[in-house]
């Protein structure tokens, strides 16, 4: 047993600090959570779109048939209440009594309040606590306690903290578990940098997780409320001075990147395979998702592509303006873009290597795709069943109007496409690969070493050791 780390009681049960960190879609789900929980830690459920299955337990493909996009979004939204509420029972009957199972929501996805009440009515006694990000989850703390299921909100910050104490959290001070700070730098997935912050420049969580205990203190928060320190966490050992520390109070840890290669984790076979191939400074921090989020992937061909298509960027005016004296001739109809000399000879370099497509974004640039880009591009939007509570890419939004007002930008990508798509088997060159930046470590680690992928028990006794 590693030096210092102690049960904690989390949802009247002693349980090892332990948070799997809930990954959707369908990263995480009842096989490995339930098997995280009955290692004795908190195994979590990604609500997020989750798969259910039909009666000879095969996965029921999440088939849209509305024609308008309102109809497929209560689609959707019926897909996610009863997989996650499948998934839940699963994990639930795997746990055995031991652990605890939670499940992850993104605030901002499409319904995400419908969602969560329709899950916790539906699971009452099984679900220990709901974690929750991507956004400010004010009533998050509202919606928990109304089921008595505890809620660990996700941050990045004390600021955020305090916002969402001050406006909700302390009205329901009883029903908060934890308050998980993500390391907006080294987290797989969507993270919570915000932009007084350099993506370029990563801080030492230390001070800002000290920050946030401060922080909590302010509001009467005792220290046995554990903070739950995820992103960048591979080896405990690395975390010695943090455990029994009296300026942080009570620490727990997220794993989201290592139970990604364990014998119960959902992901295919391919995607495993290349976890263990991934090298130092592979993962992109980037800003491409139609969350408008930052986030973090592999940057493999997919991410690359879409690096390539923003590079192939120009601005424009509607009228000669300024520098903007060159009509531009190649990509558009009409005579209404003009742009700079040195852009015009840019815009034809492209269109002679087959970049044929001018499209239009909302700050009033242009990218240049391929015919076939822009056919998937256009599909891609026109069949948005709304995902998320806004998007980028096709200008989506969960509000009366079914819009945000603005442009559909062709920078960004149907991300419930490619998440659904790597899930289920689809080409990990091609889609969308959420890593944390310590994902070089499968590599490196020699547990992993010969191919050795471990059950989730296995995993966690490691862990338990330091390692």
């Amino acid at each position: 047993m590693f030096k210092g780390l102690k049960p904690i009681t989390y949802n009247g049960s002693e349980v090892w600090p332990l948070v799997e960190g809930g990954k959707g879609v369908a990263a995480t789900n009842h096989a490995s959570a339930g098997a995280w929980a009955a290692a004795g830690g908190i195994g979590t459920v990604s609500a997020v779109n989750a798969d259910s299955y039909d009666p000879e337990g095969k996965i029921i493909p999440q088939v849209y048939k509305s024609l308008t996009r309102r109809e497929r979004h209560e689609e959707l939204i019926d897909y996610a209440i009863e997989g996650a509420v499948q998934q839940v029972k699963r994990a639930f009957e795997i746990a055995g009594g031991k652990g605890a199972i939670n499940i992850n929501v993104l605030w901002e996805m499409g319904g995400a309040q419908r969602v969560l009440h329709g899950v916790l009515e539906r699971t009452r006694g099984l679900v220990a606590g709901v974690t929750c990000g991507a956004g400010m989850p004010y009533k998050l703390s509202e919606i928990a306690a109304s089921y008595n299921v505890n809620y660990l909100p996700i941050v990045s910050s004390a600021r955020a903290f305090r916002a969402l104490w001050k406006r909700a959290y302390s009205k329901a001070a009883e029903w908060l578990a934890a308050v998980v700070y993500e390391d907006p730098w080294l987290a797989g997935g969507h993270n919570g940098l915000s932009n007084a912050e350099d993506p370029l420049q990563p801080e030492d969580p230390y001070p800002r997780v000290k920050a946030l205990r401060e922080t909590m203190r302010e509001g009467g928060i005792p220290d046995h409320v554990p903070i739950v320190m995820a992103g960048g966490v591979w080896y405990l050992r690395d975390w010695n001075h943090w455990i029994d520390n009296e300026e942080l109070g009570a620490i727990a840890f997220q794993f989201g990147t290592r139970p990604l290669l364990t014998k119960e984790s959902p992901i295919p076979q391919a995607w495993k395979d290349k976890l263990l191939e991934i090298e130092e400074g592979e993962v992109l921090l980037h800003r491409f998702s139609p969350t408008g989020f930052y986030s973090s992937a592999v940057r493999n061909p997919f991410l690359k592509s879409l690096e390539a298509r923003s590079e192939r960027q120009i601005p424009f005016s509607t009228q000669e303006a300024g520098d903007h004296t060159f009509q531009l001739d190649v990509g558009v109809k009409g005579k209404n873009f003009w742009v700079t000399r040195n852009d015009l000879i840019r815009a034809r370099g492209w269109f002679g290597a087959g970049f044929t497509e001018a499209l239009k974004t909302p700050d009033n640039t242009l990218v240049f795709v391929t015919d076939a880009e822009k056919k998937e591009i256009r599909k891609d939007q026109a069949d948005c069943m709304g995902c998320l509570s806004q998007c980028l890419f096709s200008s989506w939004a969960d509000s009366e109007t079914n819009s945000t007002g603005r442009l559909a930008d062709p920078r960004s990508f149907c991300i419930q496409k490619t998440l659904q798509d790597i899930a289920h088997g689809g080409p990990t060159d091609q889609n969308l690969m959420f890593a944390g930046h310590g994902a070089y470590n499968f590599k490196k680690d020699p547990f992993y070493s010969n191919g050795f992928v471990p059950t989730v028990k296995q995993l966690v006794d490691r862990i338990l050791t330091g390692d």
